[in-house]
């Protein structure tokens, strides 16, 4: 776990939030935790560098609605959908989000023939974010 204090008790309300199972919850603190991570973290900021991109993150019961947009080295949530996104990725529910986030490889074909998430934009970006939402996880649970 890291040194700074903040980022300490970000890591433990992630952690918290993954046990809890609010799903909209998880994901805007994960997306703020990134977002934190992303300013303290050189080795993870790298993940953003010269990279622009935003994400739609949408449930079919309208449960979840979070936005994500990466531009000029920084990012910034929206809990609102935003126009035009690179990709908009909406889950079955919010269970369905827990699991595929925490998978430790996320299935995302099997998840698309399962009709549990559709997709509708660049399927890059979703490998690009998983790939960052597993190394936040990572370091939260102290593995890497």
């Amino acid at each position: 776990m890291p040194n700074n204090l903040v980022l300490q008790t970000a890591m433990k309300r992630f952690i918290e939030s993954i046990e809890s199972e609010g799903a909209e919850e998880f994901l805007e603190l994960l997306l703020k935790l990134m977002k934190l991570v992303f300013a303290v973290d050189r080795g993870y900021r790298k993940n953003i560098e010269n990279f622009n991109g935003s994400y739609c993150f949408l449930s079919r019961d309208g449960e979840i609605s979070v936005s994500a947009i990466f531009a000029d080295g920084d990012m910034k949530v929206r809990e609102k959908v935003i126009p035009h996104p690179n990709i908009t990725i909406i889950f079955k529910d919010g269970k369905t989000l827990m699991g595929f986030l925490l998978a430790p490889k996320p299935d995302i074909l099997g998840s698309m023939l399962r009709q549990e998430v559709t997709l509708d934009g660049n399927l890059n970006y979703l490998y690009k974010f998983a790939f960052m939402a597993k190394r936040l996880r990572s370091m939260a649970m102290g593995q890497a």
